[in-house]
């Protein structure tokens, strides 16, 4: 960790709270839940524009069965009920922003700016950042992402951007196949939205996605409703700085021209440590180290939790991380109520809970 520095006026107008928290995947949504129990509203950062991280990124719809008392759910029903359980204690979530800055300052509290511009003096900080923030896979083409933004995109915000344009799709995974489907065909799955064509493109003719919407990408192919291309796009046309062609050279070492209005690349997401790593924090093959009591990092007042923490005995399970959250929380109580006991309370039994939770007393027999 830097050393410290004081709170010059450059902090001021910086949001002033007793805790963020780096990640709104499940443990750092569980992380809110256990502050709150404790009374401490959090600050939530994420670099994707919504909750559950990799959970929702890898397998929103994949079977979790780990989860204790839930005999299984999909990532993104784990994440719709961890946020149901966190509602009463009314976090405040940022969304696509990614943390560039901490510093230590001379009060003993953190200076966390994003690289949007938002910035916090909090006593706590939480690093829930799993494997690290997700951003998307690149297209490795000189040039291009001169269009990012206008004719390049990297996620759909909205299909309607599509509608009646010749769209050429990059990729092989579930996400790539499932626009395809919808925008090259009027009202699939609730979408009005039809592209005018689509062509799907992909370094080889075999695919990561299910087989079965695979085989119905095959089937819209043969009736000519979308196409496919095997090959690696190495060049693109502009005209009038508009892009208006990919270059795709094929196996048979060809290269053809492809014109479009607009390109969509959905290569998935790619985790990176990003300035986690310039923190000035214990790191141990990409991870952080922390100790097994608190789970406090080696800069006292920074608690990390979830994938992105190691220590002898680590499991990557999502039952872990809510542990370690619950240990991180009373961890952090000498730093934010440093003249109060904490005392373990029950959410069965405790009328504080209750009140703090919302929910009504519970009536003993």
């Amino acid at each position: 960790m830097p050393h410290a520095h004081p709170a010059a006026q450059v902090h001021e107008g910086a949001i002033e709270t007793d805790a963020v928290i780096v990640g709104a995947g499940p443990i750092g949504l569980f992380q809110v839940f256990e502050l709150g129990l404790l009374e401490v509203r959090a600050h939530v950062i994420d670099a994707l524009d919504h909750p559950g991280g990799q959970c929702v990124e890898l397998y929103a719809d994949k079977p979790i069965y780990d989860i204790p008392a839930v005999p299984v759910c999909t990532g993104r029903e784990l994440t719709e009920r961890l946020l149901q359980q966190i509602a009463p204690f009314g976090a405040t979530f940022h969304y696509g922003q990614m943390v560039s800055t901490v510093e230590k300052q001379a009060d003993g509290r953190f200076f966390v700016a994003t690289n949007t511009g938002t910035r916090f003096l909090t006593k706590t900080l939480f690093i829930a950042a799993g494997v690290g923030a997700f951003l998307p896979r690149t297209l490795q083409v000189a040039g291009l992402e001169a269009f990012e933004g206008v004719q390049l995109a990297y996620r759909v915000r909205d299909p309607a951007e599509y509608a009646d344009k010749n769209l050429v799709i990059v990729g092989d995974g579930d996400d790539a196949i499932d626009w395809a489907l919808r925008l090259c065909t009027a009202h699939a799955d609730g979408h009005p939205h039809k592209a005018r064509s689509v062509i799907l493109i992909h370094r080889r003719d075999s695919f990561t996605a299910n087989p079965a919407r695979v085989g119905t990408m095959r089937a819209l192919c043969e009736t000519l409703d979308m196409q496919f291309m095997a090959g690696q796009i190495t060049d693109f046309e502009a005209s009038q700085g508009r892009l208006t062609a990919l270059k795709v050279t094929g196996a048979d070492g060809i290269t053809r021209q492809v014109p479009l209005d607009a390109l969509l690349v959905l290569l998935g997401l790619s985790p990176k440590l990003g300035p986690i790593a310039q923190w000035g924090l214990d790191i141990s093959r990409k991870q952080l180290v922390v100790d097994t009591e608190k789970f406090s990092t080696s800069e006292p007042g920074i608690f990390a939790v979830g994938d992105i923490n190691a220590y002898p005995g680590k499991k990557k399970l999502i039952v872990s991380g809510f542990h370690e959250c619950t240990l991180a929380a009373y961890g952090a109580m000498p730093f934010i109520f440093p003249e109060k006991n904490v005392p373990l309370q029950y959410t069965t039994t405790s009328p504080k809970l209750h009140k703090v939770l919302g929910v009504a007393p519970t009536v003993l027999d």
